[in-house]
């Protein structure tokens, strides 16, 4: 009888840990999702509420948000013509000649381009990389943004390094190429990678010129929080 109360209460203890996860998962990230977004809601309605308030004697919540969105809209309007692309460049040539400004635009507009897909070869974010991070025997996933030659003729490459689950906070690193391992996983794969924590993972990695499974140091790193539950549920019985 005392073995069969044992089993019950064990079941039951696992049962609600595994609901408890389960609902961990699905909660945390639609809680970090909808923070970011009001972050970015009330970071830029901020913004005009000074103007809408001079013109309107009160501030009304959302509808800077809804000037910007506009203003956007009529921005890509006017450049999607040749005038008014050679309008916008002109004015962007101009600022960018402003000191401190012209670095900040740059830097800014390249990680834009990177998350979006638009700029230079389609994207700032030219590959997907694994470099070791944050020291020695430990690996993380890295995008190379440009490379150069030093003067010797070695060349560098210029890596991102993000920062999950917010990928636009993160590192910068100059490595040469014997630092970096190569991968197939795509920009798109990559970005989903660190925005899911490394929940969402390729079944298979491509390093270098053959085609394995993902190597099993990866696959700890990067393995999905459920994985491992369940191993130590299995474990636990």
């Amino acid at each position: 009888m005392a073995k069969e109360k044992e089993t019950t209460g064990h079941w039951l203890l696992r049962v609600l840990r595994k609901n408890f996860l389960t609902g961990f998962l699905i909660i945390v990230p639609l809680a970090i999702a909808v923070w970011i977004l009001w972050w970015l809601f009330s970071s830029v309605d901020s913004l005009l509420q000074p103007l809408i308030a001079l013109v309107f004697k009160k501030p009304i919540p959302g509808l800077g948000l809804a000037i910007f969105l506009v203003l956007i809209y009529i921005v890509g309007f006017i450049a999607s013509n040749y005038v008014g692309r050679k309008m916008i460049q002109s004015v962007e040539k101009l600022l960018t000649k402003v000191p401190v400004f012209r670095q900040v635009y740059i830097g800014a507009k390249q990680v834009v381009e990177g998350f979006t897909g638009a700029g230079i070869n389609k994207a700032a974010f030219r590959e997907v990389v694994f470099v070791e991070f944050p020291r020695k025997g430990m690996t993380t996933l890295a995008f190379i943004t440009n490379e150069v030659i030093d003067k010797s003729g070695r060349k560098l490459y210029a890596i991102y390094i993000p920062t999950a689950p917010v990928p636009t906070s993160g590192y910068f690193e100059m490595v040469t190429e014997e630092k970096i391992t190569h991968t197939d996983i795509s920009v798109d794969e990559g970005i989903k990678i660190v925005i899911s924590s490394g929940m969402i993972l390729p079944e298979k990695v491509s390093v270098g010129k053959k085609t394995v499974q993902a190597p099993q140091s990866i696959v700890e790193m990067f393995h999905s929080t459920v994985k491992q539950q369940g191993n130590a549920d299995d474990n636990n019985d």
